[in-house]
């Protein structure tokens, strides 16, 4: 009996236990509603000014039920941006799947771009604030890396269906493709939210003007 309440002291410990008692489909649910609730709150504050005592007060969950599913606010803000980013990895797949000319997938990506950047800007500048607190807080990196991973897919997927619409080969790396855009989306995102009115239309010219660029005719 001492043995199991010592190791039910450690936080991660009692989660596991938790997660013995509920089934864990259901576990996992929660967690995600629960993380979807927070995110407004943590868009709104960034990760710095943010506690679980704030999320739940700006919440209709309690300060108990958050810790009840979360070790402590690394664990619900992990939760939160990979549920989030999840479903940014897979915005641009409809246009890319259906598109069957360059200047028809071009149009399609720029649309989106422009949508998700003015619908979900404090989203997007949460996401960067926890990429860059993963250089200093290691139970960070992890989620982080993945994600990156994720999103570079993505960037991917458009760039090399581009070049093929193109009859072309891609001429960058994944890894550089994703950081020529990511760059861009970034320095419009800090545009957009200071209130430039026309960082949205200079971001798709930006891209609008990358995109042939990243591909080259295929050596015979």
């Amino acid at each position: 009996m001492a043995q199991q309440k010592a190791r039910l002291a450690d936080p991660e410990d009692r989660r596991q236990d938790r997660i013995q008692r509920i089934p864990v489909d259901k576990y996992q649910a929660r967690r995600i509603e629960l993380a979807e609730a927070a995110l407004e709150t943590l868009a709104t504050l960034g990760y710095a000014r943010t506690s679980l005592r704030e999320i739940a007060q700006n919440s209709e969950f309690t300060h108990g039920v958050l810790h009840y599913y979360f070790t402590d606010k690394l664990d619900l803000i992990s939760c939160s941006i990979r549920h989030f980013k999840a479903k940014c990895a897979t915005r641009y797949d409809e246009v890319t799947a259906q598109s069957r000319s360059r200047e028809e997938l071009a149009h399609g990506f720029l649309e989106k771009l422009a949508e998700t950047l003015r619908k979900e800007p404090q989203m997007h500048c949460l996401w960067y604030d926890l990429r860059a607190q993963a250089l200093f807080e290691e139970a960070f990196r992890g989620d982080v890396a993945e994600i990156d991973r994720s999103l570079e897919d993505m960037v991917w997927r458009v760039v090399t269906r581009y070049a093929e619409l193109g009859g072309e080969q891609v001429a960058l790396t994944p890894g550089a493709a994703y950081a020529l855009l990511d760059g861009l989306f970034q320095k419009y995102l800090l545009r957009h939210v200071a209130g430039d009115t026309g960082a949205v239309p200079a971001l798709q010219d930006e891209v609008r003007q990358l995109l042939p660029m990243c591909t080259h005719k295929a050596k015979r």
